[in-house]
């Protein structure tokens, strides 16, 4: 039943973590339908309100998908050197694979949140460019979603390892 539940989350992490990806580039395709007029760096748009929406459902899918990853993978936590020449292998895989996923996450969500905000106002600003912000956050979606599978996996193979469940001994 345990490897049923392992698999039953990784694609539930990975669906979620992919959802958020195609939103974050639908986003900016219609980003991209706006009118805009660019000159060198400046950029005057027109706000787009289905690129707000997208790109908050995105940000919302990817920091969902990011917790449940967290919450049932359990802490993978090396705090010291001696801790981690003792540790499995899978555990120091574990831990490597939680830090790069809370990096692109941070990364990914405030590019999203950044790219939506920036399409949330009711009339055409002037400013510094913002494209791109969409498209690169949902493909971080994509990055966390592959990531948040190998610590899904890693840490469900460290508790078998170490005799724990969920991060606490049996």
């Amino acid at each position: 039943m345990a490897r049923a539940e392992a698999v039953l989350v990784c694609l539930l992490i990975v669906a979620m973590d992919v959802a958020a990806g195609v939103f974050g580039m639908e986003a900016e395709a219609a980003q991209n339908k706006g009118r805009h007029l660019k000159l060198f760096f400046i950029e005057c748009k027109e706000p787009v309100r289905q690129a707000y929406k997208f790109g908050l459902a995105a940000a919302a899918l990817l920091g969902l998908s990011h917790a449940i990853a967290n919450v049932l993978g359990g802490c993978a936590c090396i705090c010291s050197g001696e801790q981690w020449s003792k540790s499995s292998p899978s555990r120091r895989m574990a831990a490597a694979t939680l830090i790069l996923s809370w990096t692109v996450v941070v990364v990914g969500f405030t590019m999203l949140i950044i790219g939506a905000m920036s399409n949330s106002k009711s009339r055409a600003t002037c400013g510094l460019s913002r494209r791109r912000f969409l498209s690169i956050g949902g493909i971080l979606c994509f990055v966390h979603g592959l990531l948040c599978l190998i610590y899904y996996v890693c840490a469900d193979a460290s508790r078998k390892d170490e005799g724990t469940t969920h991060g606490f001994r049996a």
